[in-house]
């Protein structure tokens, strides 16, 4: 046997080895049973894989992100063959990884109950304890469409290779550009063939390394994302490193569903999607409409302090617009078909840039009034496909908190600067604390437009303004605009899980293909640079991710009702009545509970609507002039002066103070 020369990299630390031919990754790492898979020249690679000279190899640790993305795939693997076991006639879709977990996609003619999953993750225990050997085996095309012939959506995706990515989410997974592989589960004594699927890999080397996983529901879900095409049962799963791991995340989902926000919204009469409207389109009711009008209040104030002037648009126009400003070439998917009248075609607003610039070129600027700062609560429309849509934070239609700045190239640092710091420090102010921003760029894909140099230009800008936030700065290549560079504020909630809010962008292209200009000093006509800014996102997702953050809790300045008053009597309804008038003189949201309900039955109905305050009043109360609070957490503070009641919910409104 020949020696084989070759490096094991651990992050900084080099390692050269020589072995003998035959040698695989497995061989390089034995007794590390945390190492699932290897790197060789950036390739993920199975630990079967046998170690060529001159080879730098890595070892990829199950608990990384590339492990836990193999871990998942490999339990995919044994979901979709326990599914086939137990439910011969299934036909395979696609079985991908994805945050947390994985799903598999199946044709079967009736849908799954949730007795079957019990069913499929027990036969899934079964095969993990087989311990059966995941297999790569390259095959060509005509020999994988010969022995896949009874899997008519894999035989689609051969027909597709190379343009799969594209083709439908997580089919990358199994086939790309390059050779088909099959991965056989193979039984760990007889070697004999259990189950195969067409897949890149890599994959764990056996079932028995999938240390704890759970099936968590199925859903309908249509092939490769198209509503034109067959509906099929998608079975979702997730898997951990651990059985600690695993418990962590079903408690974190517990948690994470006593949040929802469509279940907060319903059981607080906040809002609701009625069906008659169809879906991603919600109304709310007069709780979230008080909710909503603080929410945007506050914004108004804080701009309008900022130096921004408030505009109006409306909510379609002629396509032709769209056409100018770009959109429909390159986002013309994400908008609702155009309407024909007049003779013309007409489209629902899907962004209020373009009509932002009509305002700039309506007549002529001078640089004397650069930085000019629009704002507006446009209300936009985008087709989002059904199986995408949730509740408020992915809806197809919503009203965003969107400005528009047009400044000098000399102004453009120093004004990214104060966007991004205005834009986090009002985050701040709504409760979330936590960020990281996100710099998306262009990558070598047609969909960008304009120059290199404009590119660049604007990439550094925001890079720097980003800098100067002292806050982690995350890559995302490719992620950008099609028409400029973007930075996006990642907020983290309550329970942990991030959040897309707001997003910063640089244009120098709307300008240009619009023909906007300002007169300089000079008496020359320059073009301004753009800058999009929408800090809420939309107003629906905001108030959805505060709603999840919170757990319906609001602080009391945006609590729809701020305290709730609770007589111990019928005798002292009318002195809360009093009271909550005069509170609401000072612009307070202060109601009183004068039902017939017994006064512990008040307070339940009080905590379970989540109301800062309750306001307690009986004989002593009355004769003293005086109030009693309860909190939220069930403490409570007696024989309060009516007029330091008062005093003291103001002071708590007035500070954002959570109670």
């Amino acid at each position: 046997m020949s020696d084989v020369r070759v490096t094991v990299q651990r992050d900084s630390e080099r390692e050269e080895r020589v072995v003998t031919t035959g040698t695989t990754a497995a061989d390089l790492f034995q007794g590390e049973r945390s190492v699932v898979a290897a790197r060789v020249a950036g390739e993920l690679k199975d630990l079967a894989y046998e170690v060529a000279d001159g080879d730098a190899v890595e070892p990829v640790e199950i608990s990384s992100e590339d492990g836990l993305n193999i871990l998942r795939h490999s339990a995919a693997h044994v979901m979709a063959q326990a599914v086939q076991e137990l439910f011969p006639e299934a036909k395979l879709g696609i079985g991908p990884p994805i945050k947390d977990g994985f799903y598999y996609d199946f044709d079967v003619e009736t849908p799954f109950h949730p007795d079957d999953l019990k069913r499929i993750e027990k036969k899934m225990q079964e095969i993990q304890k087989r311990g059966q050997k995941f297999a790569r085996r390259a095959v060509s095309d005509d020999a994988a469409r010969e022995e896949l012939a009874d899997e008519p959506y894999k035989l689609e995706l051969i027909g597709l290779k190379g343009s799969a990515a594209d083709a439908a989410e997580g089919a990358s997974a199994e086939v790309g550009a390059g050779e088909l592989t099959i991965y056989d589960n193979l039984d760990a004594k007889t070697g004999e063939l259990c189950w195969k699927d067409l897949c890149r890999g890599p994959h764990l080397p056996s079932t028995r390394a999938i240390p704890a996983f759970k099936l968590m529901r199925s859903a309908a879900a249509y092939w490769r994302g198209s509503e034109k095409n067959k509906q099929l049962q998608r079975i979702y799963g997730t898997a951990w490193p651990t059985k600690d791991e695993l418990k962590a995340h079903l408690e974190f989902l517990a948690e994470a569903e006593k949040r929802d926000h469509r279940k907060l919204g319903a059981e607080l009469d906040l809002f609701s999607f009625p069906e008659e409207l169809g879906p991603g389109l919600a109304v709310f009711h007069p709780k979230g409409g008080v909710v909503r009008k603080v929410m945007e209040d506050y914004s108004r104030r804080r701009h309008e302090v900022s130096g921004y002037e408030f505009v109006n648009t409306p909510h379609l126009s002629k396509e032709r617009l769209f056409e100018i400003s770009g959109h429909l070439p390159h986002y013309g998917e994400s908008m609702f078909p155009a309407i024909e009248f007049d003779e013309q075609n007409y489209r629902l607003k899907a962004m209020n840039c373009p009509m932002h610039n009509l305002i700039f070129k309506s007549r002529g600027r001078s640089y004397r009034e650069l930085p000019l700062r629009l704002f507006e609560f446009g209300t936009v429309y985008r087709y989002e496909k059904s199986g995408v849509v949730h509740g408020l934070t992915r809806s197809r239609g919503f009203t965003q908190d969107d400005s528009h700045i047009y400044c000098t190239k000399e102004q453009m640092p120093e004004e990214l600067d104060t966007l991004l710091t205005f834009v986090l420090d009002l985050l701040r102010d709504y409760g979330l604390n936590e960020f990281e921003l996100e710099l998306s760029t262009r990558d070598e894909s047609d969909k960008f437009i304009g120059s290199d140099e404009d590119w660049e230009e604007a990439t550094e800008a925001l890079r720097l303004a980003a800098e100067k936030q002292g806050l982690p700065l995350v890559p995302d290549p490719g992620g950008a605009a099609y028409y400029g560079p973007k930075i996006s504020v990642q907020a983290r909630d309550a329970i942990g899980r991030s959040w897309q809010m707001s997003t910063l962008q640089v244009d120098f292209n709307q300008p240009k293909r619009f023909g906007l200009e300002y007169t300089a000093a000079d008496g020359s006509k320059q073009q301004p640079v753009m800058l999009h800014r929408a800090l809420f996102g939309s107003i629906e997702r905001f108030f959805g991710v505060l709603l999840e953050h919170y757990a319906g809790a609001f602080p009391a300045w945006l609590a729809p009702v701020q305290a709730t008053c609770i007589p111990i009597g019928d005798a002292h309804v009318p002195y809360l009545q009093e009271f909550a008038a005069e509170a609401k003189t000072k612009g307070l949201r202060i109601e009183v509970d004068s039902s017939s309900d017994r006064m512990q039955k008040k307070i339940r109905n009080a905590q379970k609507s989540k109301v800062p305050f309750m306001i307690i009043a009986g004989d002593e109360d009355v004769a003293n002039g005086a109030v009693s609070f309860r909190y939220r957490d069930g403490s409570q503070k007696n024989g309060i002066p009516r007029d330091e009641a008062i005093a003291e919910l103001l002071d708590v409104v007035e500070r954002r103070l959570q109670v």
